[in-house]
């Protein structure tokens, strides 16, 4: 950790170079080269406001009874100007998932007694003071989300909502840090959203139909193996992990001698692949396949020498959104190389 605090700044853009444990690395592309890194996802002082007042019951909230309104409106104020949510991202927060952010951090969420199809918000009055909405006026989708899933409904104020493929989006007054989820679970009817407009718990819309959750396992009940090569029908033969989603590598990285680009700010959305066995490897060859030690001491998986990472835009198996972003992101093939963006 203490490489870490040396080399990376609050600013978020640092590079960080350390030396590879693996033997057999050459200098890489000549296109990689290593400049400051560009954060990925912009995190500033959360203004939402909010105290600590007891939950609302009747799905509102996990606590007091819905006539002990008092106790919680004496800590928390319904905002009067929300605030809009500006270019939404996407960060991987622990033992939730895959979140949607707005743009300083704060998580977004839905509520099971809304509707989707029509578009309908059941959250007023006292729910809408602990649930703030979301306004819909300047709501962005980020790289890899896709805009069109972003919508908006009418309130009974006369206030436009934002909609993440149909559902209302809401914030939650406790929640008064970036990263927060202190509203996943409430009362059994709120949640954090997935990019898709699922649950972030059960990894987007596709565990909601009552499919399983990604368990490593293909469909033919074997064990996936925790690297592999598959055909993509626009990019070809690409690298995938266990659970199908799609590998990268980033141009702001170096092979040799090795430099992380992506540090801070950029892992909310961008995750280090975790290392695995080259032996294990099916469809790329095993000398390709290495890892490297990471400033926190965690390892990550590298082929051809190159750190590789998942995109938290991928929220299903055979996703490849993260291809191109910025001209600086590409899934890597099954010799190792990146595969270029399209035109």
């Amino acid at each position: 950790m203490g490489n870490r605090s040396r080399a990376t700044t609050a600013a978020a853009g640092s590079v960080l170079t350390v030396l590879l444990l693996a033997s057999g690395c050459g200098s890489g592309d000549d296109d990689a080269r290593t400049v400051t890194v560009r954060a990925a996802g912009a995190e500033r002082a959360v203004g939402h406001g909010a105290g600590d007042g007891e939950d609302y019951a009747d799905g509102y909230g996990a606590g007091s009874e819905a006539g002990a309104d008092a106790d919680v409106d004496a800590d928390v104020d319904a905002e009067e100007d929300p605030t809009p949510a500006g270019t939404l991202s996407v960060r991987e927060i622990p033992k939730v998932g895959s979140v949607v952010t707005d743009a300083a951090g704060t998580t977004l969420y839905r509520f099971d007694k809304d509707t989707a199809q029509p578009p309908r918000s059941n959250c007023e009055d006292a729910c809408a003071t602990l649930w703030p909405a979301v306004p819909a006026d300047g709501a962005q989708a980020p790289a890899g989300v896709d805009a069109g899933l972003l919508g908006s409904v009418d309130r009974p104020d006369g206030t436009r909502q934002l909609t993440l493929a149909g559902w209302p989006v809401y914030r939650y007054a406790k929640d008064t840090r970036p990263g927060e989820t202190k509203g996943e679970g409430v009362g059994g009817t709120w949640h954090a959203l997935a990019a898709d407009g699922g649950k972030a718990v059960d990894g987007g819309k596709a565990a909601e139909g009552g499919e399983a959750a990604d368990d490593g396992k293909a469909d033919t009940g074997k064990e996936s193996a925790p690297l592999s090569a598959v055909d993509d029908a626009k990019l070809g033969k690409l690298l995938v992990d266990a659970q199908g989603r799609t590998l990268y590598r980033f141009g702001k990285d170096s092979a040799w001698p090795m430099k992380f680009g992506c540090l801070d700010d950029c892992l909310n959305t961008w995750k280090p692949a975790p290392s695995v066995e080259a032996g294990k490897a099916v469809g790329i060859p095993a000398e390709l396949v290495g890892s490297v030690e990471r400033p926190d001491g965690t390892r990550q998986l590298t082929i051809d020498c190159w750190p590789v990472y998942l995109f938290t835009g991928d929220t299903g198996p055979g996703q490849t959104n993260g291809h191109g972003v910025q001209g600086l992101w590409f899934a890597v093939n099954d010799a190792g190389k990146k595969i270029p963006a399209k035109g």
